[in-house]
């Protein structure tokens, strides 16, 4: 028998080394090698395998059934609800209020008469207990447990009626004889999560893995396990606001990049059916250096408001600041306004905002982004009934983007009047009645000196 050999292993990455050592070769973390056993190269198996039936892509085949739970914000981002057998991967920080959504989840699936059990390894039961008290679920049917050994808990679960639905909080304090590694480390992380998936695949249960992050806010742990669950859910939000996002950035059975949007109250986490009006709530519309962007998340449209400050420096080199929005877009947004807009930037430190903590990462926020920086150098105001959504490229021109008439339609329905969009976009019938004033855009040259028209002074550039 061949004796098992040390390897180590890096905790954020998963890579295996041949020795320890600081800093981790494949993604640059320092003292995250860990040493863990080899148990060494398994004997081949000499027996021959089964065939197996092969089909056609042609099938009559029913969709999986759904099993809903009632949030609406839940079940948007995981395409509807449920899926029998499918494993989902929760990652979020501390105390952003991934337990408290997934306490909420459970016991409004269990109160509609499915089978709900809630494991926790972090928390022991009079601690869950406690959590559903303050949230007021205490009366629902959920069945709690404290554990962390892997088959306790799966011999737990095929005890009885079968559950629609076990949560797993968290993966990384699961523990399985079959890894002869600690808790947390990746090879018991990978091997446990193994265990859970083959009994989701087997039984028909639902299971929900929570997942610690790192620094960067990624999901701990090996990326295999990403790969091998159904669908990767975020929980992301702000400690200075109340509003959480669920995002999905994987889902076999549904659309990625669909968000869920939550504001966390006494009671727990609150459902928010209409995102857009409560971003836009309080702002200032009479202030320069404020844009609405008519964006999508998902399949969802939402207007959110880009907020910008263009002032003189007195410093050799001008700062630039950005809060929810890619920096290298503001860069090459900045480097298009100096070469095709006639502006002059070099001066000025620029600073731009997301509000309401929200992220702007697809191009279509690039004219908003713009249209807000030329306001605020400019002072001009823009219109308050006014909406923007198009991308710039480096030429200076303004280009159509996608899904331009649920862009309109929710602008519409917000009371907006006007939107500033690409010369070229292409917009339907329904749209073009509606009633909304559209106001193509060619290029920023255009952008900025319709904005400037309305400038009570020139603060600098052109």
């Amino acid at each position: 028998m061949a004796k098992s050999r040390p390897v180590f292993i890096c905790q954020n990455c998963g890579a295996v080394a041949s020795r320890w050592q600081g800093r981790c070769e494949s993604c640059g973390d320092w003292n995250t090698i860990v040493e863990e056993s080899d148990p060494g190269p398994t004997a081949i198996r000499t027996t021959r395998g089964r065939p197996f039936e092969l089909e056609g892509l042609a099938g009559s085949d029913k969709p999986a059934a759904r099993i809903v739970t009632g949030i609406d914000e839940f079940d948007r981002v995981t395409g509807g609800g449920f899926v029998a057998g499918s494993v989902l991967l929760l990652g979020g920080e501390p105390g952003i209020g991934k337990s408290t959504l997934l306490i909420q989840a459970c016991a409004a699936l269990a109160r509609r008469g499915a089978r709900v059990i809630y494991i926790s390894g972090e928390e022991a039961v009079a601690q869950v207990r406690l959590r559903a008290a303050r949230l007021s679920l205490a009366d629902a049917p959920v069945e709690l447990a404290s554990a962390t050994q892997v088959e306790d808990i799966l011999a737990t679960c095929a005890n009885g009626e079968r559950a629609a639905l076990i949560v797993i909080d968290s993966i990384q304090t699961m523990h399985t004889e079959i890894a002869p590694a600690a808790p947390g480390t990746v090879t018991q992380v990978r091997a446990s999560a193994q265990a859970l998936l083959r009994y989701a695949k087997t039984s028909g249960s639902t299971i929900i893995l929570v997942g610690h992050v790192t620094k960067d806010g990624q999901v701990a742990g090996p990326r295999v396990v990403e790969h091998m669950v159904d669908a990767v859910l975020s929980f992301e939000g702000d400690a200075a606001h109340h509003f959480r996002m669920l995002r999905a950035s994987k889902n076999r059975f549904g659309a990625t990049g669909e968000i869920g949007v939550f504001e966390m109250t006494g009671l727990g986490l609150a459902e928010v059916a209409n995102p857009s009006a409560i971003f836009l709530a309080g702002r200032d519309a009479s202030a320069p250096g404020a844009a609405v962007f008519a964006g999508m998340e998902g399949q969802r449209p939402m207007l959110i408001e880009i907020q910008a400050l263009v002032a003189p420096t007195s410093l050799g080199t001008p700062r630039r600041a950005v809060v929810g929005f890619d920096q290298n877009r503001l860069s090459m947004i900045l480097a298009v306004l100096e070469a095709h807009g006639g502006l002059k930037l070099g001066m000025h430190d620029v600073y731009l905002n997301v509000a309401g903590g929200m992220r702007a990462d697809e191009p279509a926020g690039d004219l908003a982004a713009a249209a807000a920086l030329v306001s605020s150098l400019t002072g001009a105001v823009l219109p308050a009934d006014q909406a923007f959504f198009g991308e710039i490229g480096l030429s200076g021109a303004v280009r159509p983007v996608i899904h331009a008439g649920m862009r309109l339609r929710e602008a519409q329905k917000l009371g907006f009047h006007q939107a500033v969009l690409a010369q070229g976009q292409q917009i339907g019938a329904d749209e073009r009645r509606a009633g909304l004033a559209l106001r193509p855009c060619a290029d920023v040259a255009q952008l900025v000196a319709t904005i400037a028209q309305s400038a009570p002074r020139a603060k600098g550039g052109g």
